[in-house]
């Protein structure tokens, strides 16, 4: 069997690494740290968590639980890790990041399979099969030879995501649906200001704590990422003549404009889930929520996805990816990672998990797999790869992401937790019966 390359040693490159190795696969994992460090990490050990030590929540129904259940079901490395160094954190699953990153480390120190390089790969594999999952932070060196691959316009830099919100939490008694002056159909939902309402919810936003910077973060923003409380200072009016402008949006009821109006786009692939056009911010999320819900229309919003600026290095990769996490141009080439567009660790560690998975079975001459439909990793594949804007986005997985559930289904569950419950069952259930026909075909074939 043919050698596989991972590049990078975060969460992704290590599940990816994991997954190929134990699928058969010689892996040789390269991890830069010590021999060049980057501003975020402090230790030389694998899967270092810098942001945060939570995993999110584990409560089962939610969709952060869909996507760790499918990856403890097909024996995730990083789940197994977590489940034995894992903290008391209510709901959510947090780990002792030190314990966490040395336990990983020593596993894939001592993998027959995987040979660890401590060295920066500054250019891409030639005529290898790679998986680059070197996260946000990826070299200056690395980061110049993925510009050469994808081309110039297809690497970002920043993340500038816009809140989202259920669209059955949106109070359509007081948002309208209509696209600015007509054009294009009623694409849009709108929700009006006036006057009053207008000056409440820019004095609140002003004044709204945000979120620290990170040590390896600065605030020389780009100009079309502006956080919007950074806009909002310019001026009390600079946001009706911006992202809140209210011309060509007339009210049904009386025909006249609005003070002052937010629109909501439709998300593409997530059908129930709207995003606020324009309201990248650098809130903190407890005030977002707090803010946001000033917006008339918005008074009782669920939101799936709350608004963040900050540093990142991701390919547009619907432009590049397959489904499979391998790209169009080069099928030896798997991307895996933030570095595709998913936001998030777990959210990683999903698609180092299946890029693991078809870098093996590439190296065996078969046939690449794609996730379920109803998976929460099939979710986030379909996404990064398929969503069609002019504007990728990094995402959180969300019961936006996910294939809708059937009428059936809608009707008779009515309370949206029991119904998501449902969904999850179903979708564990779909997962079950595909990670056994792949255990089943690999056993055969070894």
């Amino acid at each position: 069997m043919k050698e596989i390359n991972v590049i990078g040693g975060g969460l992704a490159g290590v599940e990816a690494a994991w997954q190929a190795a134990e699928n058969g696969a010689k892996v040789k994992l390269f991890e830069m740290r010590p021999v060049t460090q980057t501003p975020a990490h402090r230790t030389e050990n694998l899967a270092e968590i810098v942001c945060s030590n939570s995993l999110k929540t584990d409560e089962k129904g939610s969709a952060p639980y869909l996507l760790k259940e499918e990856l403890r079901r097909g024996k995730s490395l990083v789940m197994k890790v977590a489940e034995q160094t894992k903290v008391p954190a209510g709901a959510a699953l947090a780990v002792d990041r030190g314990k966490f990153s040395e336990l990983i480390t020593q596993k894939i120190s001592a993998h027959p399979n995987i040979e660890l390089i401590r060295e920066e790969i500054k250019a891409i594999p030639s005529d290898e099969i790679s998986i680059i999952a070197t996260g946000p932070l990826t070299s200056d060196a690395l980061t110049a030879e993925i510009m050469k691959f994808t081309g110039d316009d297809q690497l970002y830099f920043y993340d500038a995501i816009a809140p989202i919100v259920a669209a059955d939490s949106i109070d359509m008694n007081v948002a309208f649906k209509a696209a600015r002056y007509g054009k294009g159909g009623d694409d849009y939902i709108n929700c009006p200001f006036d006057k009053e309402q207008y000056e409440r919810f820019y004095s609140e936003l002003i004044e709204a704590k945000s979120v620290p910077l990170k040590r390896f973060e600065d605030t020389k923003w780009f100009e079309a990422c502006l956080p919007i409380e950074e806009l909002a200072r310019r001026g009390v009016d600079t946001l009706r003549f911006g992202c809140m402008k209210p011309k060509g949006l007339p009210l049904p009821a009386t025909g006249r404009e609005p003070y002052a109006a937010v629109q909501l786009r439709q998300e593409d692939l997530m059908a129930d889930a709207y995003s606020l056009v324009g309201f990248q911010n650098h809130l903190k999320y407890g005030e977002q929520e707090r803010v946001l819900k000033l917006i008339p229309g918005l008074e009782n919003a669920e939101f799936l996805q709350f608004g963040q600026i900050h540093r990142n290095t991701f390919i547009n990769s619907p432009e590049i990816l397959h489904e499979t996490l391998q790209t169009k141009k080069e099928p030896k080439l798997f991307f895996a990672g933030q570095i595709t567009g998913v936001e998030g660790y777990v959210e990683s560690v999903g698609t180092g998990w299946l890029a693991g998975l078809n870098a093996a079975r590439t190296a065996r001459n078969e046939d690449l797999i794609t996730a379920p439909e109803t998976s929460a990793i099939g979710a986030l594949c379909r996404y990064v790869s398929n969503v069609e804007t002019k504007n990728f986005q990094p995402v959180n997985i969300t019961f936006g992401l996910l294939a809708p559930v059937s009428v059936e289904i809608r009707k008779k569950y009515r309370n949206k937790r029991e119904r998501h419950g449902i969904q999850v069952e179903l979708a564990l259930r779909d997962w079950d019966e595909w990670i056994s026909k792949i255990n089943q075909h690999f056993t055969a074939s070894v």
